[in-house]
């Protein structure tokens, strides 16, 4: 009890506790028995924000001091990003991809993952160029260039998260060193708490995100015409199965 920060609690009744309250006297009681191990579903869900978090470092701190085995069901990748040393993705009841937190997050198998793990922009094309360690990719008309190697003709899925594309108000690929520069339309922007989510079109749909401070110097806003641009070390590719 001491360990989850609930001693003063032993005299009260079980109905008399708020929801972290109760959560952590779960986990307590589960830590109790020094289980091999523990299961966890959903365990934050219920909680409000400032439960969540601090519930969220004492489990971590616990869990690298006991080092019990743990498997935690969870939809935040957050979560699972600070809680795990692997993480496996799974949709329909089947495991698409297992590995480190590093190697999933950036190195995402399918579609799917890709979208679960935060690339918000997923685009498929086709193969039209190859320049020698980089590639270029038709896609809604627009090409795209991305380093590494691949087949002309080749289907792929390129995967790009929204924290490596940058929003400026100046077209001109000089002023920027990122070999993909595209003018665009902010569709929609959406408040994310500490950064904004900002929607594109760039004859292609493009996500990126954007500070506060950014948000009101460029006095971004829907509708207004800014250009979008991103490296081509930051797009992770993934090989299309042909139906």
């Amino acid at each position: 009890m001491d360990q989850f920060g609930i001693g003063h609690l032993s005299h009260r009744s079980a109905r008399t506790l708020s929801g972290g309250e109760a959560q952590r006297t779960s986990l307590a009681r589960a830590f109790a028995v020094r289980p091999e191990i523990l299961l966890l579903d959903e365990p934050f869900a219920s909680l409000d924000p400032p439960s969540r978090e601090s519930l969220i470092e004492d489990l971590e701190r616990i869990l690298r001091q006991t080092r019990t085995t743990t498997i935690l069901a969870t939809h935040d990748r957050l979560e699972a990003l600070r809680l795990s040393d692997r993480i496996a993705v799974m949709n329909g009841g089947k495991i698409l991809q297992i590995g480190t937190p590093g190697e999933v997050m950036n190195h995402p198998v399918d579609e799917f993952v890709a979208s679960f793990v935060g690339a918000e922009t997923v685009l498929t094309g086709r193969v039209i160029k190859r320049n020698g360690g980089t590639f270029v990719v038709s896609t809604s008309g627009k090409e795209i260039e991305a380093v590494g190697e691949a087949h002309l003709g080749e289907a792929v899925i390129l995967c790009i998260r929204p924290e490596n594309v940058t929003l400026s108000i100046h077209s001109s690929k000089e002023a920027t060193s990122a070999r993909n520069v595209f003018l665009g339309k902010i569709v929609k922007i959406t408040s994310l708490g500490l950064y904004q989510k900002v929607q594109l079109h760039c004859g292609f749909p493009l996500v990126a995100y954007v500070t506060h401070h950014s948000l009101e110097n460029l006095s971004l806003r829907e509708g207004k015409e800014v250009a979008a641009s991103f490296k081509a070390t930051a797009i992770h590719v993934v090989r299309r199965k042909e139906k």
